[in-house]
């Protein structure tokens, strides 16, 4: 049996005296998109920034490519492959679209490859190509999500941590972005751990799907499933089932999706 790129278990980390995840263990195997799926508040967050060294998790082990990871810097997670693009983007705003894609390659020094890796970040996203002398604090919110996802990309990652891709933008850049995702998947082989509120969507886009509830993982399994459970269809779906005339109906639900 292969082993997982990305392996964590029993993975405790803390605000101050908060307890943010707890004994969390989850598995990412390599060529496959996975989510991690829950409320505001849950942790999803913490889960990545724990994985690529923002936090320092105070109990549990992190290994990738079969190497621990705990306790290294973020800059030494990223040479290892592990791209991060953060919730809000975090791009350089006074710095040019090029600029801020080149930051993504500040590890390489292939010049020829990096040259090579840009031309395809903006084969996926032409609107770069097209403003990349502009500051990129002028990029429309979608154009930021799209520079954050291609300067990740510059670092050749073996492994993408997306934070929240969706945050902030119209449901018709919602789809084009997760259909990126998916390309990049396809067709370059970009491992993935995608933290995401649209449920719906993250769950057509991944492969094999976690719950997290107040720090803890409640449920898992593949995506496919995940989206016919019951739980999940009331909870993160917003549908519920109720008999009628003795049929099911799904009925839609104010609860959060």
């Amino acid at each position: 049996m292969t082993a997982p790129l990305l392996s964590v278990r029993n993975l405790e980390t803390y605000y101050g005296p908060i307890t943010a995840i707890r004994g969390v263990s989850f598995d990412v195997t390599e060529g496959q998109i996975v989510t991690i799926l829950g409320a505001n508040g849950a942790g999803k967050t913490t889960v990545l920034k724990s994985v690529s060294g923002a936090m320092e998790p105070q109990k549990g082990t992190i290994s990738f490519a079969g190497r621990s990871i705990v306790g290294r810097e973020p800059d030494r997670v990223a040479r290892l492959g592990i791209a991060h693009v953060p919730e809000g983007r975090e791009i350089f705003p006074f710095m040019t679209v090029k600029g801020n894609l080149m930051m993504g390659a500040y590890a390489r020094h292939d010049r020829a490859g990096i040259e090579r890796d840009l031309d395809i970040v903006y084969s996926y996203f032409p609107v770069l190509r097209e403003r990349h002398a502009s500051q990129a604090g002028f990029l429309s919110g979608g154009q930021q999500q799209m520079l954050a996802i291609g300067r990740a990309l510059m670092a050749r990652p073996k492994l993408m941590l997306l934070d929240e891709p969706s945050l902030g933008l119209s449901p018709i850049l919602v789809k084009e972005i997760f259909a990126i995702i998916r390309r990049l998947n396809q067709e370059q082989n970009v491992t993935m751990l995608l933290v995401e509120q649209n449920a719906n969507m993250a769950l057509k886009t991944a492969h094999y799907g976690y719950v997290l509830e107040v720090g803890r993982i409640v449920l898992e399994g593949e995506c496919a499933k995940l989206i016919q459970n019951e739980d999940v269809r009331e909870f993160y779906l917003g549908v519920k089932e109720t008999a009628v005339r003795g049929k099911k109906r799904w009925k839609r639900t104010k609860r959060w999706r």
